[in-house]
């Protein structure tokens, strides 16, 4: 796994059924069901890092497996 932009992060959660981005508080986030995933922020063009990547997979219950596949 690699780090990755805001964009294609988003784009990718819509494809696992995600909702969204949708304001509020200090930090956007998706929605699925009854899961509110927060959402980093944009900040210029740095990309996500993959420890964090990690963790936003963890919270969405998405394995690395199944996000590196094409399917989403």
């Amino acid at each position: 796994m690699k780090t990755i932009s805001r964009r294609e992060l988003i784009t990718k959660l819509r494809g696992f059924g995600f909702d969204g981005p949708f304001s509020g508080g200090k930090h956007q986030f998706m929605i699925k069901s009854s899961l509110k995933l927060r959402i980093p922020n944009p900040h210029g063009s740095r990309d996500i890092s993959y420890p964090l990547l990690k963790e936003i997979l963890r919270q969405a219950d998405i394995s690395t497996e199944d996000w590196e596949s094409d399917n989403a």
